[in-house]
């Protein structure tokens, strides 16, 4: 049980550790809303950007590193705002420190990291871990699951998750921190948040799959150095495979080297229908078997959740609500089926299976 923090007696007490793009955007605004919740206290890349980010939101002070941010005995919890790189180690002090922690996805650099934070979130059982979740779908999670429930895709058959771009087929296009291994681990392009939006509407882990990935420049130039890096993570990356639930086929294409329109596409396929959730416009469709007329559903302001990932952490410390989005049990889910594909690339294409793991 999570020890509760009342708003009552004292002001929750924020650090933010790293302030990239979704933080600024996302993070820091969302707990300014909040009634009750001081942001305390940052520690970004350098002491000049961390004095930036507390005069823009307003933070009161800035800390000489992460470790003396975590060590600050003000400090109630930390948001984790860094590369997966730091994630695993980050939160592992945190935790060990006594805070409450929300991290950004992905959780970890690989499996191994997330087993490590899974273990120490298990120790600590009164700290509220929170991992960011994938937004794509917050408003349509409801009505897909319900749709699904409800049987109006009958027995399952297959899914299918299409994510793609053009941002990396020019050579010259610079070096980007998910092009990175030291920085990104196992990650590859945007599987790991697509496969997360999966796993809140099916709930099941694969049994089995096979990937196939390209790089497309085996060097990049870094943006801050200017020196040529090696790159052996895939900009281009194809799953299939075989869900627990129903057997059902998977098939997972993801590109960084497609130009053009991009596409950002998911689909479930039934008996008896079809949904296609297209991400990029915010449309949901479903279609009866055999039919290619589709209607649109609507989704009721009362479904229409929204971001709402700083006021659930926040709400979990008070009321020691459990974690929903998503928690470290879901983000090992999402770890072990990355560390699954990160294998089959390993070995060529091979057939790997989730208990191999």
């Amino acid at each position: 049980m999570n020890k509760i923090h009342s708003a009552a007696k004292s002001p929750l007490r924020i650090g933010f550790i790293g302030a990239g793009s979704n933080t600024r955007a996302m993070h820091l605004p969302g707990f300014q809303k909040i009634d009750g919740v001081s942001l305390l206290v940052v520690a970004n890349r350098s002491e000049a950007s961390s004095h930036r980010v507390a005069k823009d939101f307003s933070i009161k002070r800035v800390a000489a590193d992460w470790r003396a941010l975590v060590n600050d005995p003000e400090v109630d919890a930390v948001c984790i705002g860094t590369w997966p790189n730091m994630h695993a180690e980050i939160t592992l002090a945190a935790l060990a420190a006594g805070k409450h922690v929300l991290c950004e996805a992905r959780m970890a650099r690989d499996l191994g990291e997330a087993r490590e934070m899974m273990a120490a979130a298990r120790a600590y059982p009164e700290r509220v871990c929170q991992l960011v979740p994938a937004p794509f779908s917050l408003d349509f999670d409801h009505c897909i699951r319900q749709q699904i429930q409800k049987g109006a895709l009958g027995r399952l058959l297959e899914v299918r998750v299409t994510h793609t771009g053009g941002q990396y087929a020019s050579a010259q296009a610079p070096l980007s921190w998910r092009q990175d291994r030291v920085l990104s681990g196992n990650n590859v392009l945007t599987m790991g948040i697509m496969h997360e939006t999966i796993l809140r509407w099916l709930d099941s882990d694969p049994d089995w799959l096979i990937a196939d990935g390209m790089v497309a420049h085996n060097t990049r130039v870094a943006a801050e150095s200017k020196k040529a890096v090696a790159v052996d993570i895939p900009d281009s990356l194809s799953i299939i495979g075989r869900l627990a639930r129903d057997r059902m086929r998977f098939i997972y294409h993801f590109s960084g080297v497609e130009s053009g329109r991009p596409r950002m596409e998911f689909r479930v396929n039934g008996t008896e229908g079809a949904l296609r959730f297209d991400a990029a416009r915010k449309q949901l469709w479903y279609a009866k078997a055999g039919e290619i007329e589709e209607k649109r559903l609507t989704i009721p302001r009362s479904e229409s959740r929204g971001w709402q990932v700083e006021a659930e952490f926040v709400q979990s410390i008070r009321e020691g609500t459990p974690v929903e989005r998503t928690s470290f049990a879901d983000g090992l889910r999402y770890m072990h089926f990355t560390e699954m594909v990160a294998r089959s690339l390993r070995h060529n294409a091979a057939r790997v299976t989730w208990d191999q793991l």
